[in-house]
C-alpha cells in the first residue's frame, strides 16, 4: 500500500496538496496536528479499491461457507465512503479554521475601532477643557490668577482644579486660605501623642529626620512628665552609628535607650517598659520601595504599635504620594512634615496631607532639639505658603498664558480619596 504523507500549515492547504497529488477520490487515512501545522496521510482511491479487491480474492473461506456475493464491490464502496468521509472531515476543519480567522480579524478590527473612538473622545475632552480654562481666564481673571498661584507654590492640578471649581466669584486668596484650613487636619489636644502617652514608632524614608524628631518628642515629654517616664527604642541596626546617635540624645535627656532586632525582641523590650508614660521608637531609614518597609510595618502591627509618618517637605509630590502609599496603613495615625526650613514652597507637602486626609501632629523645621519641633499653626503655614507668590521669576513657575494647555492636558484625573469639603 502506497500511503503518502502531506504536511501543510492548515487543513485546507493539506487537502489541496492531497487533491493535486492523488486526485479528488483520494482516501484520507489519518489527520493530526504537528508542530509544522497539519499532517495528512492519504492514498489514491483507485489503489485502495484495487488493494481491497485483491485481498478479498486471496482470502480463503471454509469449505462449508459460501463466498459472499459482491464482496469486492463492497470493498470498493467502503473505500469510496472512506474517501468521502475524509474529504468531509477536512472540509469541516477548513471551515472551522476559516471562521476562527475571520473572528480574529473581526476582533482586531473592533479593537482598532474602539481605540480610535477613545482617542477621538480624549482629544475632544482635552479641546473642550482647553476652551473652558481659556474662557475662565478671559471672563474670570482672578480665578485664573489664583490657579496660577496654586500651581506655582506646589499644589497639584488635581487639588487646584477641585478647589477652584467650588470657589465663589471673586473669592480670592482669602477664600482659598479658608478652604485649605478647612481641609487640613490637625491633631487635637486629646490626640497629641505626648499628652496621651503610649508607644509610637516614627517611620519614613532615609534622611527624613526620624532620629532627630524622636529626640524632639522625647524632650517635650521629659519637660512635662520627667525623664523616668520616657524611654527610647531603636530598630535601626543597618545604619552605622544610628544607635550611638540615639544614645547621645538619651544621655542628654536622661532617658533610657534600647535596641531591638526583631518582633520577639521588641515584645520583650516593651513588656519591660510598661510603666513608662511615653515610648518612642526610632526606625531604620530605607527607601519607600524597599521590601523591609512591609516587614517593619508587619512587626509593628504584630506588637500593636501605632506609627507616625514623617514627610520631607522638600520632596516632589510624586515621591510623597509614593511614600504615603508604601508606608501607609491602618497603623498610621498621622504625620509630621519635616525640613520646612529647607523647603522653598510648602504647597506640595500640604497638598499630599489634604489629598490623603492625614492628621498633622507636629511640624519640624530644623535640627535643634527640642526647639525646632512645633505644634501645627495653620494660620502661619498658610501665610507663609502664599507670602512670596509672584515675587520671583523662577524657571519652574507656570506662565499664566500656558494654563489652558497645561490644565487641559491633565485630563479628568481624580483625587486619591474623593472630594474635599469646603
Amino acid at each position: 500500500m502506497k500511503a503518502r504523507k502531506f504536511i501543510a500549515a492548515s487543513s485546507r492547504d493539506a487537502l489541496k496538496l492531497v487533491r493535486v497529488e492523488l486526485g479528488a477520490d483520494a482516501v484520507i487515512l489519518s489527520n493530526r496536528k504537528v508542530p509544522e501545522g497539519v499532517e495528512i496521510v492519504a492514498m489514491a482511491g483507485a489503489e485502495l479499491a484495487h488493494l481491497s479487491e485483491t485481498r478479498v480474492g486471496e482470502t480463503r473461506l471454509p469449505d462449508n461457507t459460501a463466498k459472499p456475493q459482491g464482496s469486492g464491490t463492497l470493498s470498493v464502496q467502503g473505500a469510496n465512503q472512506a474517501a468521502a468521509l475524509g474529504a468531509k472531515v477536512l472540509e469541516a476543519n477548513s471551515k472551522r479554521e476559516s471562521v476562527a480567522r475571520e473572528s480574529v480579524n473581526a476582533g482586531a478590527e473592533q479593537q482598532s475601532l474602539l481605540s480610535e473612538i477613545k482617542t477621538m473622545r480624549n482629544m475632544m475632552q482635552e479641546q473642550m477643557a482647553r476652551m473652558s480654562w481659556a474662557d475662565m481666564q478671559q471672563h474670570d481673571p482672578e480665578r485664573g490668577a489664583l490657579l496660577r498661584d496654586m500651581l506655582n507654590v506646589g499644589f497639584s492640578p488635581v487639588l487646584s482644579r477641585q478647589l477652584l471649581e467650588k470657589s465663589p466669584a471673586k473669592g480670592g486668596l482669602d477664600w482659598l486660605r479658608r478652604a485649605l484650613a478647612h481641609n487640613l487636619r490637625v491633631a487635637t489636644l486629646q490626640e497629641d501623642v505626648v499628652t496621651r502617652g503610649g508607644v509610637y514608632a516614627l517611620v519614613g524614608p532615609t534622611g527624613v529626620g526620624k532620629t532627630t524628631t524622636t529626640a524632639k518628642l522625647a524632650a517635650r515629654a521629659v519637660v512635662r512628665y520627667g525623664a523616668d517616664k520616657v524611654a527610647l527604642v531603636t530598630t535601626d541596626s543597618y545604619r552605622i552609628g544610628a544607635h550611638e546617635q540615639l544614645k547621645i540624645y538619651g544621655k542628654i535627656l536622661g532617658v533610657s535607650v534600647h535596641a531591638v532586632r526583631d518582633t520577639e525582641d521588641l515584645k520583650l523590650t516593651l513588656s519591660g517598659l510598661k510603666h513608662k508614660h511615653l515610648v518612642i521608637i526610632d526606625t531604620m531609614g530605607v527607601g519607600q520601595r524597599d521590601s523591609r518597609v512591609a516587614e517593619q510595618a508587619q512587626m509593628f502591627d504584630d506588637v500593636g504599635v501605632q506609627r507616625l509618618l514623617l514627610l520631607n517637605a522638600t520632596s516632589s509630590g510624586s515621591t510623597l504620594d509614593d511614600v504615603v502609599k508604601m508606608y501607609g496603613g491602618s497603623g498610621v495615625i498621622g504625620c509630621i512634615p519635616t525640613k520646612l526650613d529647607e523647603a522653598v514652597t510648602l504647597g506640595t507637602v500640604l497638598d499630599v496631607v489634604v489629598r490623603h486626609k492625614l492628621n498633622m501632629h507636629y511640624i519640624a523645621s530644623g535640627q535643634r532639639v527640642p526647639e525646632d519641633l512645633h505644634e501645627v499653626n495653620l494660620e502661619y503655614l498658610l501665610h507663609r505658603l502664599f507670602k512670596d507668590v509672584g515675587k520671583t521669576a523662577a524657571a519652574f513657575d507656570m506662565p499664566e498664558a500656558e494654563l489652558p494647555n497645561f490644565m487641559a492636558g491633565m485630563g479628568n484625573a481624580q483625587t486619591i480619596r474623593g472630594q474635599y469639603a469646603i
